[in-house]
């Protein structure tokens, strides 16, 4: 493969610490690479000197000759007076844009809903984003850099830039380089891991999954080094292996070396004992929806009513680990504000347990607020000296300190006000205050923002022992199908369960889409390879499943809310209940995969 770029002896430093001694690395032809490492270790500036955008206080960046870079930054350096058309495609006529097939296709998934005259000072930072990209999407790049592509974007917009970025080159032409936190996206998308630490840079082969498990192999051989970081880097690889979603259809690392590393570590999440924790914390009932709908007034003269949500049945459990989806304004915030009770329904109603507390992640760092000007010490003086966590015989006393430390925290960090702390910081101490607060139903909305991989695994391990029930509103999808065990969607102002999880969405997303221009002919062809008595045999069957599928998942619902009912001192009898709920679960699980077979098959 051809050579596109490379850096010889690069060194950087600040006036407090020096960021590259001397690293020495090579872009080829066909390379698809990821960079990843904690907040402040050097990403971006990285990516910027190997771009041309930042200088290397020594050594060089070598370009072959006539080689084009574009660049996406995570500043948003648009002008706001612009037209979202003049800033993607600039003055060329629309006779000569409209013709170029990947252009065109570039405006249909990133900007299809969006006003092409709108100015940008009217877009949300979401659509700015999507404009960005577009903007250098459009352009003919032999290599893009890219700094957090997916900030701000949604499931859908991720999805669609991923499978945009895996078509845009033949297999051995053009080069990608990207920093992001979104570890789905960098499994999904890159064929080398670049890891930045310790002044250095060290290459791994493979996605995301892979650099996991030969970051593993690397700190066994090396056994004094960051043993914390090799403990959480086995657990998450043993969730990448026992069953997150489309990878070991095509594992991208050595399995069987990969399930003996992992033979010795046991499941994420002690179910059994966080289920009987849950419900000797809330009883039987939590939160419950009946029939719950929410509709805005109108607004002024020729502004009808919004109904946002209608018909909306949901009876959460003690427990229950649950991912919400939708669309920006398709009422998960009105959801969530209906669970917190922030949101009165206007037909139907909400009824909560009495011990429920609900306590809410926002994307706003309001918990912070009075703490401004205090150091982050004097935050945690004022908290309890000690907090349990987890459950049964892994259940432990942590103190606040403990806490930080498990978030990342280091000790001379704990004299910085928090006005002076970083983003990453700052959203990891309001999410140990919220907790801190005990509540037994934990909502997250969006709480990935500004964290790096290595801190989203030690949230993730946190919330693995924390004993309540959790909703979670997310665009990463990794993080979002590791901490909770089911997704619903929110469609049409309709609450919808995901058996198929995030790739069911994505699916009936697309057919979302496509209804308003369904004609004769697609009409005819949604059958795929499924026609006649096949097809009428396959959609039997579906409504079979969905039947059973619904009958199950309200006995499983009736068991763990009988569990409150129960002797909470009778460990054996409880451990038989949640086993018998646990077998229940796993044939509702087996019923759902057939349901989404089949489902695929017809189309």
């Amino acid at each position: 493969m051809a050579h596109l770029l490379g850096a010889e002896a690069l060194h950087l430093e600040y006036p407090t610490r020096v960021v590259f001694d001397s690293i020495t690395l090579g872009v080829e032809e066909g390379d698809r690479i990821g960079i990843v490492g904690r907040n402040g270790d050097g990403k971006s500036s990285l990516l910027g000197m190997l771009a041309g955008r930042k200088e290397p206080d020594s050594g060089r960046v070598t370009v072959r000759g006539g080689t084009t870079i574009g660049v996406l930054d995570q500043a948003d350096t648009l002008d706001d007076d612009m037209t979202i058309s003049h800033a993607v495609v600039g003055d060329t006529p629309e006779y000569v844009w409209a013709g170029d097939a990947k252009t065109r296709d570039v405006i249909d998934g990133l900007l299809k809903d969006l006003p092409w005259d709108a100015a940008i000072g009217s877009l949300s930072g979401g659509q700015r984003r999507r404009v960005s990209l577009a903007k250098l999407l459009a352009g003919d790049w032999d290599v893009i850099a890219l700094d957090e592509p997916t900030n701000h974007l949604d499931v859908e917009a991720i999805t669609w830039l991923a499978g945009h970025l895996k078509k845009r080159w033949a297999v051995n032409s053009g080069a990608l380089l990207v920093v992001t936190h979104d570890r789905w996206f960098l499994d999904e998308i890159c064929t080398e891991t670049w890891e930045v630490h310790d002044r250095i840079v060290e290459p791994f082969e493979g996605g995301y999954a892979a650099y996991i498990l030969q970051r593993v192999e690397r700190d066994r051989m090396a056994a004094t080094m960051e043993a914390k970081r090799q403990n959480l880097a086995r657990k998450e690889l043993a969730w990448l292996r026992r069953g997150a979603p489309a990878r070991t259809s095509k594992p991208k690392f050595r399995i069987d070396a990969a399930n003996e590393l992992i033979a010795d570590v046991p499941e994420i999440r002690d179910r059994v004992s966080l289920q009987s924790l849950a419900v000797s914390r809330l009883g039987k009932d939590v939160v419950d929806l009946l029939d719950a709908g929410v509709t805005y007034p109108a607004t002024g003269e020729g502004t009808p009513a919004k109904t946002v949500l209608s018909d909306v049945e949901w009876r959460i459990a003690p427990g229950e680990r649950t991912g919400i989806l939708g669309v920006n304004g398709a009422g998960k915030s009105t959801l969530l504000g209906l669970i917190s009770g922030t949101i009165e329904p206007t037909s139907g109603r909400v009824k909560r347990g009495t011990t429920v507390k609900v306590q809410t992640l926002t994307q706003r760092l309001d918990e912070l607020d009075q703490y401004w000007n205090d150091p982050v010490r004097v935050v945690i003086s004022g908290l309890r000296t000690s907090y349990t966590f987890g459950a049964g015989s892994k259940a432990q006393d942590l103190t606040p300190g403990q806490l930080l430390e498990r978030l990342g925290f280091s000790s001379a960090q704990l004299s910085t006000p928090v006005k002076d702390l970083s983003g990453g910081q700052q959203r990891r101490l309001q999410l140990l205050l919220v907790l801190l607060e005990q509540p037994n139903v934990l909502i997250l909305d969006e709480p990935t923002n500004d964290l790096d991989t290595d801190m989203l695994a030690a949230i993730e391990d946190l919330l693995d022992s924390w004993p309540g029930t959790l909703l979670v509103v997310s665009h990463d999808r990794y993080f979002l199908e590791r901490v909770t065990d089911q997704q619903y969607a929110i469609l049409g102002g309709k609450l919808r369960h995901l058996p198929g999880g995030v790739d069911e969405y994505l699916r009936l997303r697309e057919l979302q889409d496509a209804e308003p221009v369904k004609t004769v002919t697609s009409q005819a062809a949604t059958s795929k390879g499924l026609e006649g008595a096949a097809l009428r045999t396959a959609q039997k069957e579906v409504s079979s499943l969905e039947r059973r599928i619904q009958k199950l998942t309200q006995q499983v619902d009736a068991a763990k809310h009988a569990l409150a009912d129960h002797d909470q001192s009778d460990y054996e009898g409880l451990g038989a209940k949640m086993t018998a709920i646990s077998a229940q679960e796993a044939e509702i699980e087996e019923l759902e995969l057939r349901w989404f077979e089949l489902t695929e098959e017809i189309g």
